[in-house]
């Protein structure tokens, strides 16, 4: 069944990467001893992309062993767990309460995961690929245009071009991070 909530794709904004790190510092001091990293991650982290006006960012962990006292703390302070939600490596978390942030979209990532791995793929890739960073906007917003209503068919839609960037990622000489974590 598709989500009906309109899709939204504007220009970039760089108020964006203040807003990740107001979230980053607000949840620093209930996990930070349990991550390694915060990483701001998804179309608002990549200067000069088009985006749904939505901060994606992922908690890094060292390995699953500590996401059950992750979950209880996120807990505490207002998250739900909803699993990985049919993405490999990547738990996603709900936030139940209202709090003075934009939307944003909070995930717990081991460091190996293939979720993670292939969200600094992207991000990296788009970031120092201007033709392939327009062409993705370009895409993102013909979607929008033509499934406004419809997130399952946007995203759908946006498959095959995140998955070609993920092989040239894979292929290029200037992410040999990325190969290693493979």
């Amino acid at each position: 069944m598709a989500r009906t909530q309109a899709i939204e794709v504007v220009p970039y904004n760089p108020e964006w990467a203040h807003e990740f790190t107001r979230i980053k510092e607000y949840l620093l001091p209930y996990v930070d001893d349990l991550i390694l990293a915060v990483e701001h991650v998804g179309s608002t982290s990549v200067p000069g992309l088009d985006a749904k006006p939505i901060i994606d960012l992922d908690l890094v962990m060292a390995s699953y062993d500590v996401l059950p006292e992750i979950i209880e703390r996120l807990a505490k302070i207002g998250y739900v767990h909803e699993g990985n939600q049919g993405i490999e490596g990547r738990e996603a978390f709900k936030r139940i309460q209202e709090d003075e942030f934009m939307k944003y979209h909070l995930f717990v990532c081991p460091q190996d995961g293939k979720g993670f791995v292939e969200h600094l793929a992207l991000r990296d890739y788009l970031c120092s690929h201007e033709a392939d960073r327009q062409a993705y906007a370009e895409l993102k917003n013909r979607l929008a245009g033509q499934h406004r209503n419809d997130r399952d068919a946007y995203g759908a839609g946006k498959t095959a071009f995140i998955q070609a960037i993920l092989e040239k990622a894979r292929a290029g000489a200037d992410t040999s991070w990325y190969r290693r974590k493979q």
